[in-house]
């Protein structure tokens, strides 16, 4: 398929994707470099500018569902598609979380006429995604968002009164990303952490959350994995000094502050998935100017959701192996007010009681791990605080 890259109506780059496995096969004449997908080109040196074939590639299959999607595999077979790459192409590589899309060669397809944040969009691919069939199984329509949904937990987009939301199960005998999700927000509503708002629906006896899109038709999320990308990193800075440098580099402002809210509230629901495509930070998808870091989402595998052992430290997948060490490099909790969460052990119980997977006894076992979690962050603000 010869198309280009466009970013909303701007046309970026000439591109050629295979039909057989939906990568793309060379890319052709550069039209815009200064709206080239971030981390896909060479960020400084003789060759400053150069787009890399392999991280290209990597960005437009990084749009595509995960091989590890609960349930792709069945419903890839529903499809006869053998690879959910080939799916991008299907709508055009449009998503709900940027404004890029490919259009095809000679076609006279505009921004406006296809985009989903102001256009209907097909239910099938949901559908099919959530293990149900379509309204129409013998006309499947595939010009949908759902192709371009990142993770591994079964989700699918709707549109409820205009405004579009993210739909996403659990996992295990517990299903309890759900509950965590509305349990991590109910914390950062209350310590004013910037998020994403979830909450709770029942659907066939299944728990999911529910989430309103966050990103509207001028602006896109660009994950913290490209913006690290952006520069080549120096084996002398850690993680985080990288991320914080290519954040200067780029002109995203107050990224430190964000960051640190993002680690206590990660320490304080021990979540074992924050990586780097479930951070990042916001920009205007035509001025290009950087707005700040993304309100914090996708919190759900956390609150010890597969395990027994509720209390222990467990692993994380930002900065350092484990939540005891990662904590170590907040530098600022001038802002954190443990007065500001009494009664979260009980607000967190009372979220649990939908459940009829996570009993009392866990419920309460959970909500005394996360207040125990919380006097420590306190317990740090004190020492601080001593002269």
């Amino acid at each position: 398929m010869d198309c280009a890259l466009m970013h909303k109506n701007i046309p970026v780059l000439e591109l050629t994707i295979s039909e057989y496995n939906g990568n793309i096969e060379k890319h052709g004449t550069v039209h815009n470099p200064a709206h080239l997908p971030i981390g896909t080109v060479v960020a400084a040196g003789s060759d400053k500018g150069r787009i890399v074939p392999s991280n290209l590639n990597d960005w437009w299959i990084g749009r595509s569902i995960p091989a590890s999607r609960d349930g792709i595999r069945d419903a890839l077979e529903k499809l006869e598609i053998h690879n959910p790459v080939l799916l991008l192409t299907k709508c055009y590589g449009l998503s709900l979380s940027d404004q890029y899309w490919v259009c095809p060669k000679d076609s006279d397809i505009r921004w406006e006429t296809v985009n989903f944040f102001q256009n209907d969009f097909s239910k099938d691919i949901g559908e099919i995604l959530f293990g149900n069939e379509p309204a129409n199984p013998a006309h499947v329509s595939l010009m949908s968002p759902d192709n371009t949904s990142d993770g591994w937990l079964r989700k699918k987009w709707i549109i409820s009164d205009g405004k579009r939301y993210l739909m996403k199960g659990g996992s295990g005998f517990t299903q309890q990303e759900p509950f965590n999700e509305v349990i991590a927000s109910a914390i950062m509503r209350r310590l004013n952490i910037s998020h994403v708002t979830y909450t709770l629906a029942i659907d066939k006896g299944k728990p999911y959350s529910l989430c309103e899109n966050f990103i509207t038709p001028d602006t896109e999320l660009i994950p913290a994995w490209f913006v690290r990308g952006s520069l080549k990193q120096d084996n002398r800075h850690s993680k985080l000094t990288h991320l914080l440098r290519c954040c200067e580099g780029l002109g995203i402002p107050d990224v430190r502050a964000a960051l640190d809210k993002m680690l206590v509230l990660d320490y304080i629901i021990a979540n074992e998935d924050r990586h780097w495509s479930n951070f990042g930070f916001i920009r205007n998808a035509e001025t290009l100017e950087w707005l700040g870091a993304a309100p914090i989402f996708d919190s759900g595998t956390s609150l010890w959701h597969n395990t027994p052992h509720i209390g222990q430290d467990t692993g994380s997948r930002t900065f350092y192996d484990t939540h005891a060490k990662q904590i170590k490099l907040i530098t600022d909790l001038s802002w954190f007010d443990a007065d500001r969460l009494k009664g979260l052990s009980d607000e967190i119980m009372e979220i649990f009681i939908a459940s009829d997977r996570v009993d009392e006894r866990r419920s309460a076992a959970i909500a005394s791990a996360v207040v125990d979690r919380c006097d420590k962050i306190d317990g740090v603000v004190k020492r601080m605080q001593t002269p």
